[in-house]
């Protein structure tokens, strides 16, 4: 699978309620902002990156990609969750596939892209996704998705017009293959997120640990 045939997703769309309900992606890690942190990883990996976000649009449109809004809403004040970020980052795909990424995870593998296609390329055509899981804690991180985009642009809609909201729901419907990626330890290693304030300074203070083996220097 060629670069060329994925566009990249960072997800920015959340509420950051674990954060003071700040912007989490616009929360400054090592000087820059966290999406940017993911959007400068994740756009040597693919053809063409996009930002699902619902705030500060301008802030994000200056990062010099695609935004996209949430197209789907809970009819409150809340924003509908991941899923309809994908949703809104499907209609801007014109690739037969997108990986999605988190804001806020700064150092997931810069062959995230390369190892989940290969993974869905031993598969067959009816596996519709791959996801990365943490080898020490055996647990998948379901928003390091690469989907098969037609796939998910039949799925996706239903699961979210049946009110489904959880990621982890959706791709349970579907079939998925899991690819490990080790570290040593789960909270510093390469899918170590920061959900408050508190996470993103100490998500700093290790930043030197954070280069798995299977990662190549980088080149940023």
């Amino acid at each position: 699978m060629q670069r060329e045939a994925i566009t990249g997703l960072v997800l920015a769309g959340g509420r950051g309620s674990r954060m003071e309900g700040r912007d989490k992606g616009l929360q400054l890690f090592n000087g820059l902002p966290l999406a940017l942190h993911a959007l400068c990883r994740l756009k040597p990996q693919v053809g063409r990156v996009v930002i699902s976000a619902n705030r500060n649009l301008a802030a994000y449109s200056a990062f010099g990609v695609p935004v996209c809004q949430d197209a789907v809403t809970t009819g409150t004040e809340d924003f509908a969750g991941p899923l309809a970020g994908v949703l809104s980052g499907l209609a801007l795909c014109q690739t037969p596939y997108l990986l999605t990424v988190p804001c806020d995870a700064p150092f997931f593998p810069r062959d995230l892209a390369g190892r989940l296609a290969a993974a869905l390329i031993r598969e067959n055509a009816d596996c519709a996704s791959a996801v990365a899981t943490d080898g020490s804690v055996t647990t998948a991180h379901p928003v390091f998705c690469l989907m098969d985009a037609s796939q998910a642009r039949r799925s996706l809609p239903v699961f979210l017009q049946g009110g489904g909201r959880s990621v982890k729901g959706w791709l349970a419907r579907q079939r998925t293959v899991e690819v490990i990626f080790d570290s040593e330890n789960y909270k510093t290693g390469c899918f170590a997120n920061a959900n408050t304030l508190e996470e993103l300074q100490t998500l700093e203070k290790v930043e030197s640990l954070q280069k798995p083996p299977f990662s190549p220097p980088s080149t940023d």
